[in-house]
């Protein structure tokens, strides 16, 4: 009777912590990418420009009489620079620009934490929004065409850039619209018997569709489980069969590994039934065709 128990309290705590930790895992994924994605931002672009604001404001205050010094440096605040971080500083009275070096220090050292961190974010969001607004002006364009054909020329560099710039253009540029998934269709892939389901991208190669005389398209077939992943096939558009799913729909499918089929497409008395054994495991069960 105790071996029983314990079987079922196993069984049952195996199947409830899977189900937790699928329904907490894309959470707690996103969360992840997105500290991720501050912290990158933080370090690499916001801390400069955090730097380059405390530098003006300590410049500014301290050059305008009618300004009062921001921040205030007392007789504690020089004690603790000499002896923590500049120990070749003399004991002799300050001149100005010691005192406005310390003055950044003690303003970087405060907005380097803490809530006044945010500002240099917050800043680094808007001028990235005012660079995308000049170029995307006429001389803006013009401006910044000149440049990528002066980084073309230069060794090593010529040689990243273009395909950098292609995978960013994929995903943030203003043309990605062209580019996107727009019919779901399955394909005759890895062989004929064999069908794939595929996301339309394009028309081919214009060379291929001359030789064999037949409108061709291009097709992204995505991995399971992994979608981000897959293969790209050119083939003639008669041998696709257009699907009424959804690029989501699509993906979804992929993503279960065939399991999750819309509803509409079921195909009745077809449905794929998933239930636990006793030791909570899934067991599939497939109708008999």
């Amino acid at each position: 009777m105790a071996k029983a128990v314990d079987k079922g309290f196993i069984s049952d705590f195996r199947q409830f912590f899977f189900r937790g930790l699928a329904t907490l895992l894309p959470t707690v994924l996103t969360i992840i990418v997105l500290v991720q994605g501050y912290q990158f931002v933080q370090e690499n672009i916001s801390i400069h420009i955090t730097r380059g604001i405390c530098w003006t404001t300590v410049w500014v205050s301290n050059s305008f009489d009618f300004i009062d010094p921001y921040p205030v440096v007392t007789e504690e605040d020089i004690k603790i620079y000499r002896s923590e971080i500049d120990v070749t500083l003399s004991n002799e009275p300050l001149e100005n620009n010691d005192k406005r070096r310390i003055a950044r220090w003690m303003m970087e050292t405060e907005w380097a934490s803490g809530p006044n961190s945010f500002i240099g974010f917050g800043v680094a969001i808007v001028l990235v929004y005012i660079i995308g607004r000049l170029l995307a002006s006429y001389i803006g364009k013009k401006t910044w065409k000149l440049f990528e054909v002066a980084v073309g020329k230069i060794p090593g560099f010529k040689h990243v850039y273009p395909y950098v710039k292609q995978l960013t253009d994929f995903l943030f540029g203003a043309n990605k619209g062209k580019i996107d998934f727009k019919q779901v269709v399955a394909v005759p892939y890895p062989r004929k018997g064999l069908w794939s389901i595929g996301l339309v991208t394009g028309g081919g190669f214009k060379k291929l569709a001359d030789n064999t005389q037949e409108e061709t398209i291009s097709v992204f077939i995505p991995s399971s489980p992994m979608p981000v992943t897959g293969y790209v096939v050119t083939l003639a558009k008669r041998e696709a069969i257009d699907l009424p799913l959804t690029i989501e729909e699509a993906l979804r499918f992929t993503v279960s590994g065939g399991v999750i089929v819309p509803d509409h497409q079921v195909i009745p008395g077809h449905e794929i039934k998933i239930n636990l054994d006793s030791d909570g495991d899934p067991v599939v069960k497939v109708p008999a065709v």
